[in-house]
């Protein structure tokens, strides 16, 4: 099977977020409803680096582990219906380590991988890279409702 890329406008299909917290740039399915890699170009105008911090822009962990949400849901959302947007709702999160900090001119590559899934409810592990050193993991709970 062929990966498939999508950029921007095709993300903004299928999820409802919008600027300044749709946090995924491009993805590339790997296999449909299944698993793939999203990517996060990491700049200096990001409005939160206003405030995080303004000497030392270090990009926050929880929006680390949004742009982690938003890669799975739509990585999960490509194994249903693709002309409506999914409404993929985020249950939980677990086992979260940072290892690295992520600040501006950084590419976050986000990889994840469904794991388990029962009836509507999907779990997926998701490991974020810069370059080749992980920065971030955790598993993610959804619901696709």
């Amino acid at each position: 099977m062929e990966s498939q890329i999508y950029k921007i406008n095709d993300i903004m299909r299928i999820l409802p977020h919008r600027y300044p917290f749709l946090l995924v740039d491009q993805i590339e399915v790997i296999n449909k409803g299944e698993e793939g890699i999203g990517y996060k170009n990491v700049t200096m105008n990001e409005p939160f680096f206003q405030g995080h911090f303004p000497d030392n822009p270090i990009m926050p962990g929880v929006l680390q582990i949004e742009a982690m949400a938003q890669t799975a849901g739509f990585i999960i959302a490509t194994g249903f219906e693709q002309d409506k947007k999914a409404n993929v709702l985020f249950m939980g999160v677990d086992k979260v380590k940072f290892r690295h900090q992520v600040i501006p001119g950084d590419r976050l590559e986000i990889h994840a991988k469904k794991i388990k899934a029962h009836r509507n409810v999907f779990v997926c592990e998701a490991k974020a890279y810069v370059g080749q050193n992980l920065v971030c993991e955790a598993i993610l709970t959804a619901m696709v409702n």
